[in-house]
């Protein structure tokens, strides 16, 4: 039951970054947070660098997967992602702003390693930044005033692949906290579904 909510969870994520490629594209915008996207990229990178060196897992492939995908999500962010801000962030600022990002993801990712180990730390900072990542989606909505840059796909799969490892270390791994955050995920997930659902009935771009 781990391994295939395992897969699950995976197999959901990768299609959360497909479709956001695809939606960055189309819509010349960027469809992660970008303070998510900073430390689910600096996540990957890191935890994909230590199952390449310590041996592959299940796990282990999809965090390379996704590590790999995420270039191309914060290729949409970099190149689109300007417009989206008020006219007096020039450029530069906005690429400064976004490699000052990135440089605090990854310290962060790594304080979590020093503080409570590789096994721990990565499941906390896993379901913390997720619970960010559901709340800034939200916002995101909020913000642009409607589905612009978004889609059902990627709330759903989004939801789903959360679900399935809030169960595994949740549950079954007995954590009280994993299961709190996990449960939290799913409540704003659900809320973000709701919204896009709205705003597809309503045809609210």
């Amino acid at each position: 039951m781990i391994l295939f909510l395992t897969v699950v969870s995976g197999l959901a994520w990768t299609l959360v970054y497909i479709e956001a490629i695809r939606i960055g594209f189309r819509d010349r915008s960027y469809a992660i947070p970008a303070a998510a996207l900073a430390l689910n990229f600096a996540w990957e990178v890191i935890y994909a660098s230590r199952s390449a060196v310590t041996g592959l897992s299940a796990q282990g492939v999809f965090n390379i997967a996704w590590a790999l995908a995420d270039v191309l999500v914060l290729y949409t962010f970099f190149r689109f992602g300007r417009s989206e801000l008020p006219v007096w962030v020039t450029q530069k600022l906005f690429v400064g702003w976004g490699v000052l990002l990135g440089v605090a993801a990854f310290a962060v990712q790594g304080l979590f390693v020093v503080e409570f180990g590789w096994d721990d730390a990565a499941k906390y900072a896993a379901f913390l930044q997720n619970l960010l990542m559901s709340g800034l989606f939200i916002a995101m909505f909020v913000t642009r005033g409607g589905a612009r840059g978004q889609s059902l796909l990627i709330a759903g799969a989004k939801w789903i692949g959360t679900l399935a490892p809030t169960i595994v270390f949740g549950w079954y791994g007995n954590s009280p906290l994993i299961l709190g955050v996990g449960a939290l995920c799913s409540i704003f997930d659900l809320a973000y579904i709701g919204l896009l659902w709205r705003a597809r009935r309503w045809r609210i771009p």
